[in-house]
Formats: C-alpha cells, sequence, structure tokens
C-alpha cells in the first residue's frame, strides 16, 4: 500500500468504528477479559466457523494413547487428585500437529507443532493445550485470528504468502522471541518423537491447604532433541509428506514407545506482582535460574488409535477442562483460548462432543446439560433443572478450582502493565546469544533468507532485516547480505 493513501477504519461486521484491534477489553491492565468484549469475541466466533469441517488451525495431526505416571511428590503445591501420590497412573491422549498447514499438508514444513494431552482423571478430564514451543507470537486473544490469517492462504489466488507472514511479524515485534525460534532448526523437528513440548501458558496450582503457585510445564523428550536442516525438511516434503505420522506409528507398533519427562517451574504466588518482567506474557518464558525445572513425572505414548478418524481427528482439547487443584493465570492469550477452543469444538463436532468416546470422561458424569444434534447420554427420569427436589446431582463449593483476586479497575482495553525488563526483542536475542551455538546462528540467517527471498517485497525485506537487527545486528546483518542489500542494516 502506498504511503499517500489512509488505510480504511476498522469495523465491525455490522459496519460499527472499532477503536482497536490489538487489545482485550479487560478489568484494568492485569485483570480478566470480560465476556462482554463482543468484537473480540466475535471475531473469534467467526474465526472459529471458517472451515468445514476439518480444524481452522492444528488441521493435521497424529495422536496415540498412553499414560502419564507420577515420580515426585507434589501435594505441597497442588491438591489434584490425578498428582496426590508418586507412581500413581492417569491414562491419556496426546495429539501432535502442524499449525497452519491443511489435512494434506506434508509434515516437514516450517512451523510450530501442536503437543496437546488430555488426562482421563477421576474428577474429569484435564486437557493441556500447548506447544513445541515455550512462547507463542501474540500475547492477546484479540490478536490471535489476524496471526493465524497471516499464516493461511490469500483470499484472492488462494495461495500461501512469505510476504503476508513478514508483514504481520515485522508490524508486531512482540513475536520476535517466537520467530526466532520458528525460523531456526526447531521449526522443522525430525519427528514428533524427537521434540519437546510445552504448557507455554502460565497456570495456577493449588494445594490442601489453599496455598496457590503459579507454573509452567515443560515435557522434555527422552528420546533427545532432534531436527531437520531446512534441505533435509525439503527433501521429506516429497520423499514422505506424512513422515512425522508414520515414524510415531512405528515406533508405538513396534514397541519403542516414545517418552516425555515432566519438569514443573514452580513460582511463589506473591513473586508474580514484583517479578522483573510479566510473568504471564506468553511471548516470555521465565529464566531457569530464578525458577529451576522439577522433575514430577513421565509420559508414556504406548498404544496406537484403533481408528484415525474417531480418535485423532474427532479428539477435542479446550483449555477451560481444568479439576480441583488448577486453575488459570490472567494471561489474556489463555483467557481468550478458554472460550475459543470450546466454542469452536461445538462448531466443528457438534454440541455433544464430549460424549464421543475420545473426548469422554472415565468418570461418571452428572450435569443438566441435555439434548441437542447426536445426543448419546440421556439423563432418563433425572430432573434436567437445578435446584430441584428429585435428587439430582448438586454442586460442591469445594471442587471450585482455584482462582486469584483483582482489584476493581476501569474496564478498557489495556496493554500489560510494563515490567522493568518487558521488552520484545530482549528474550529473543538472549535466545540467540546463549543457547544457539554458532551453527545454530548460521543455519538461522540462512532459513530466514531462504524464507523472506520467497515472494517477499523489497519494503518488507527491508522490515525483516530491521526486526533482526533488533534482535541481534550480527544476525541483521547476515539477513542483509543473504538478501542482496549492501548497507548495514539499522534498528527500527
Amino acid at each position: 500500500m502506498s504511503n499517500d493513501r489512509r488505510p480504511p477504519r476498522t469495523t465491525s461486521d455490522s459496519g460499527i468504528p472499532v477503536g482497536t484491534d490489538g487489545q482485550s477489553l479487560t478489568v484494568g491492565p492485569n485483570g480478566p477479559t470480560v465476556l462482554h468484549d463482543a468484537y473480540t469475541v466475535q471475531k473469534m466466533q467467526h474465526f472459529n466457523r471458517e472451515r468445514v469441517p476439518e480444524r481452522v488451525v492444528h488441521a493435521k495431526g497424529s495422536g496415540a494413547h498412553g499414560f502419564f505416571e507420577v515420580t515426585a511428590d507434589v501435594t505441597q503445591w497442588t491438591s489434584a487428585a490425578f498428582l496426590s501420590e508418586v507412581g500413581k497412573r492417569t491414562p491419556m491422549f496426546a495429539r501432535f500437529s502442524t499449525v497452519a498447514g491443511e489435512m494434506g499438508s506434508a509434515d516437514t514444513v516450517r512451523d510450530p507443532r501442536g503437543f496437546a494431552l488430555k488426562f482421563y482423571t477421576e474428577e474429569g478430564n484435564y486437557d493441556l493445550v500447548g506447544n513445541n514451543t515455550p512462547v507463542f507470537f501474540v500475547r492477546d486473544g484479540a490478536k490471535f485470528d489476524d496471526f493465524i490469517h497471516s499464516q493461511k492462504r490469500m483470499p484472492d489466488t488462494g495461495l500461501r504468502s512469505n510476504d503476508m507472514q513478514w508483514d504481520f511479524w515485522t508490524l508486531t515485534p512482540e513475536s520476535a522471541h517466537q520467530v526466532a525460534i520458528l525460523m531456526s532448526d526447531r521449526g522443522t523437528p525430525r519427528s514428533f518423537r524427537s521434540m519437546n513440548g510445552f504448557s507455554s501458558h502460565t497456570y495456577l496450582w493449588m494445594n490442601a491447604a489453599g496455598e496457590r503457585f503459579w507454573v509452567k510445564y515443560h515435557f522434555k523428550t527422552v528420546q533427545g532433541i532432534e531436527n531437520f536442516s531446512l534441505a533435509e525438511a525439503d527433501a521429506m516434503v516429497s520423499e514422505d509428506p506424512d513422515h512425522h505420522r508414520r515414524d510415531l506409528w512405528d515406533s508405538i507398533a513396534a514397541g519403542d514407545a516414545p517418552e516425555w519427562r515432566l519438569e514443573m517451574q514452580i513460582m511463589p504466588f506473591e513473586d508474580a506482582a514484583g517479578y522483573r518482567f510479566n510473568p504471564f506474557d506468553l511471548t516470555k518464558v521465565w529464566p531457569h535460574s530464578d525458577y529451576p525445572p522439577i522433575t514430577v513425572g513421565r509420559m508414556v505414548l504406548d498404544r496406537n488409535p484403533a481408528n484415525h478418524f474417531a480418535e485423532v481427528d474427532q479428539v477435542a482439547f479446550a483449555p477451560a477442562r481444568l479439576v480441583p487443584g488448577i486453575g488459570l493465570s490472567p494471561d489474556k492469550m489463555l483467557m481468550a483460548r478458554v472460550f475459543s477452543y470450546h466454542d469452536t469444538h461445538l462448531h466443528r463436532i457438534g454440541a455433544n462432543y464430549e460424549q464421543l468416546p475420545v473426548n469422554a470422561p472415565r468418570c461418571p458424569v452428572h450435569s443438566y446439560n441435555k439434548d441437542g444434534g447426536m445426543t448419546y447420554r440421556h439423563a432418563g427420569s433425572q430432573p434436567v433443572y437445578a435446584p430441584n427436589s428429585y435428587g439430582g446431582p448438586q454442586a460442591d463449593p469445594s471442587k471450585d478450582v482455584p482462582s486469584w483476586w483483582v482489584e476493581a479497575a476501569e474496564i478498557g482495553r489495556y496493554a500489560y502493565d510494563l515490567h522493568a525488563e518487558d521488552d520484545d526483542f530482549g528474550q529473543a536475542a538472549a535466545l540467540c546469544h546463549d543457547v544457539m551455538d554458532a551453527t545454530d546462528r548460521a543455519h538461522l540467517i540462512t532459513n530466514i533468507v531462504a524464507h523472506a527471498s520467497a515472494g517477499v517485497s523489497a519494503p518488507i525485506q527491508e522490515r525483516v532485516i530491521a526486526y533482526w537487527t533488533n534482535v541481534d545486528p550480527e544476525i541483521g546483518a547476515g539477513v542483509a547480505a543473504g538478501l542482496g542489500y549492501g548497507h548495514e542494516a539499522q534498528a527500527a
């Protein structure tokens, strides 16, 4: 778009002018997102219904059954029943996926990988929806569908566009940490078995005494991390586009069950308010030097699905599915996902999707929800309303999930409160300086140049150079040279 033309004003689908595309409506800067944020809610509702019948994101996936086993006492931090004793095992289902591609896309394309887990606990299903990266591209749910649209296909040509992707990323500096991971060889894992998985979001644990702790989940592959180079990943696209799916299936079929070790970062509840950066910001990690990971369990996948469609395609995860002893945090992306995931399943699978075998709890269900399309479980002669005088189920306040207290504030669209070290490029720079070695950095530059050379316009390429110069001047210079720019890159 030329600089002498003002873009049109954003409106809702009703033509009403919109104040911002970037912030959800929250109670104060750090409070919860409100349900009457109609613009953000309706954006997500429309987004959730864009594709029929495959998932809007994470369409192509693979999965397996297994178990989670507690290996260390965590009762000092949580009262969750499935974590109550060492040696306890809980059946579970895991689904791994690419994010942006469709059902027929190749497994080895550069993309984050979904890492979604369903625990069939004695107190109901607990879902943990994560990725193979500890951070994400944006920190507010109001930006989520815009980000995904930038990774999908152009509305006119129906083609993917690297120009569109870099346009969004360079206009959204908070994406730098995740993009640095994506453009490294970690963006092309060798297999699902050879990658880590993360909750990414911060969650709340509460013990039996009512003490609360902020936590992050890290599932570390016991097989060891292995990634493809760009050339290897590209070659595998044509050699075997189902490489990851085949590898997972074949390893389990051969009795070589993949395993992950669960490590937890645990922050005392009171630490969050004065921490050096916002601990609920999804674009940042907690340094291990501040909160060392503690090994608490292991996940083993030892049984392949009997039917791919019935189990892998119809399994549905939602971060709203929490069990007593585990709660949410004031992470704006997490709060948006609490609404969005369940809503998209209602559209994609139907009102009674939780009655499907792969989604059904392994414990008794006593719900007042009734009827709807494809209802399998019925209440019979039991009352279908509460309160009632005929023995219907009653709620137990002691089983409510833990929460946090928020001081009343004016409802508005806020960015997070700034902490001392809140910036968009610092952690991406630390990743490149302190985690990546010289070979990793060289591959990062090669991968960026290859991606930003494919149909990316000159103005966007210049922003790509500035973006990476803000992360690391040496990487910025390497990207500039690779893209054929003779001048020294300047930070924006």
